[in-house]
Formats: C-alpha cells, sequence, structure tokens
C-alpha cells in the first residue's frame, strides 16, 4: 500500500530468473509484438482498402484481427515494461482493468467466431437468401455484440472487486487474470457463480453454436460433388483451425487459475507466454496464407513494394 497515494499495489510474481535473462525476454517479446502489430494490421489495412473484401466474412476477419492487437496492447507494454523493472508492481485499479481487457476480449474472440460461423452457414446452406440475411446491419449487429456482450458481463465482477478487501498482494503471474480473485480476504460464492455462468455465455456456448453450425455445414456439403467441398474446406478451415488453437489457449487459462498451486513455476510461466504469444501471432498467417483473397492482396501489396 502506498499511503502517500492511497493506492493499492501487486507484485506479479510469475516471472522466472528475471535478472538472469531480462533481456533475452525483452528483446524476444519485444520482435514478437511487433510482429503481431504489423501482421494482423496489414491484413485489416487490404480488407479496408480494398472494395472486393468488403464482405461480412472478412469484415469479420478484420474485427478478429483488430481484436488481437488491442488484445495484445493490454498485455504486452506492461509486461516490456516490467522485464527492465527492479519491481514488477501494477496498482490494483490497473490490474483489474488489464483482467477486464483480457477476459472481455477472449469472449468477443469466441462471439465474432461464431458470427464467422453463421456467415459461413448462411452463404453455404441458404445462398439465395444470404444477401437478405448478412446485410450491413445484421453485421453491424452482431459487431457490436461481439464486444459489448463479453464486456458488460466481465465488467460487473471486476466493478464488485474494486472495493473489496485484500488480504494476499502476490500474484502468481506475469498479467493480470481471475486469479486476482484470490487476492481477496473472503471468497464470494455468489462472484464464482457468475463466473460459471459468464464462463458459459461468452465461450461454451459460442463454441457448442460453432460446432454445431460447421456440423450442419459439412453434412450438407458431404452430398455435394467435390469441388464444393473443396470450396467449402478452403473457406472454413481457417476459422475452425483458430477456433482449435483459442480454445486450447482458453482451457490451459482456466486450469492454470484453479490448479495454480500445483503447477510449477517454470511449465506456468512458459505455458502463460504461449497464451499471449501464439494466437494473436497465429491468427493472420492463418488468413494469410489460407484465404485465397486476402492471400492474393498480399503478394501483390509485396510484389508492388519490391518494384517500388
Amino acid at each position: 500500500m502506498d499511503a502517500h497515494l492511497n493506492v493499492t499495489y501487486v507484485t506479479l510474481d510469475g516471472h522466472l530468473d528475471l535478472n538472469t535473462y531480462k533481456y533475452i525476454y525483452f528483446v524476444m517479446m519485444l520482435t514478437m509484438y511487433i510482429l503481431i502489430i504489423c501482421t494482423n494490421c496489414t491484413i485489416v489495412y487490404l480488407i479496408v482498402t480494398h472494395n472486393n473484401l468488403h464482405q461480412p466474412m472478412y469484415i469479420f476477419i478484420a474485427a478478429l484481427l483488430g481484436n488481437s492487437v488491442v488484445f495484445s496492447t493490454a498485455i504486452y507494454p506492461k509486461l516490456l515494461m516490467d522485464f527492465l523493472s527492479e519491481e514488477q508492481v501494477i496498482s490494483y485499479p490497473a490490474c483489474l482493468f488489464q483482467c477486464f481487457l483480457y477476459y472481455s476480449l477472449d469472449g468477443s474472440e469466441f462471439l465474432l467466431l461464431s458470427a464467422m460461423a453463421y456467415d459461413r452457414y448462411v452463404s453455404i446452406c441458404k445462398p439465395l437468401q444470404y444477401h437478405t440475411i448478412m446485410k450491413k446491419t445484421t453485421v453491424r449487429v452482431l459487431l457490436a455484440a461481439a464486444w459489448c456482450f463479453p464486456a458488460a458481463q466481465i465488467a460487473v465482477p471486476v466493478t464488485l472487486s474494486a472495493n473489496t478487501k485484500l488480504c494476499t498482494f502476490t500474484l502468481r503471474g506475469i498479467f493480470c487474470n481471475n486469479s486476482i480473485y484470490k487476492l481477496h480476504c473472503v471468497s464470494s460464492r455468489v462472484l464464482s457463480l457468475y463466473g460459471v455462468i459468464v464462463l458459459c455465455n461468452v465461450n461454451l456456448f459460442p463454441v457448442l453454436f460453432i460446432v454445431f453450425t460447421y456440423t450442419k455445414i459439412f453434412v450438407i456439403t458431404y452430398r455435394s460433388c467435390g469441388e464444393v467441398r473443396m470450396k467449402v474446406a478452403q473457406t472454413c478451415l481457417p476459422h475452425l483451425l483458430v477456433l482449435i488453437n483459442f480454445c486450447s489457449l482458453v482451457t490451459y487459462d482456466v486450469i492454470a487459475v484453479k490448479l495454480e498451486s500445483e503447477i510449477p513455476k517454470a511449465i506456468r510461466f512458459i505455458m502463460t507466454l504461449q497464451v499471449i504469444l501464439y494466437h494473436p501471432l497465429l491468427n493472420p498467417i492463418i488468413y494469410g496464407l489460407k484465404m485465397t483473397e486476402i492471400s492474393k492482396h498480399i503478394r501483390r501489396l509485396f510484389h508492388q513494394d519490391k518494384h517500388n
């Protein structure tokens, strides 16, 4: 507690051998952060500037990649400062805000993937009604819901925790996640139950919807010719790869918070880095390589740069 400013600080105790490897960590993570920003923003730029990519599917991809940039920016700058700092601390309000961004953007990711799944379902299974259903208004509503719905739900426990008394001031992590609730003097069953409900609303139900939707798509297209099946695979496979990757990381995050004391510090540190590193970097790579139209524009972009 800083008596002069009346601000509570939390120590981030998840770092490993920081005095020995801090410059290696810093250079590695700074490089990854720059790559994440550049790759994601490049594809967003291509989608915004090319009229043939102004379609619901590509708009959702742009939103997903923009989501990754905001997610990384909520984590990386503070992490980079901690690598070079004598003490790895964060004010409690800032920790709550980081926790809010982390989980609300996680939820947005699942809902954006659900919107993509719905778009693919309408496009493939109801092609004649596609332009009637997937209007600009529909896309705007889905985007607004994807960002506002998780944020509104995550804001409740975060706001309630703002004035909660803390008995522990050391967090076993390198950034603020749900472990922050373990700092409270008294654990709240109501908050725990509410957390399960939110997890179902923004993670489990969207995943079930996505699996159900793609199952229907594959069942319907299985009866079609090989060319149709190939086209469906090309458009749906990137979304499924992103979903599987993200589900794996979110599953680890949930397990890590629940079994925090039983996971060795080294393993927890390495796995936590995977959570914030792989997904934001893999998204643009998957969509850049697997989505034909985006891949074409990327090749043209670099081809122009070589000639210039």
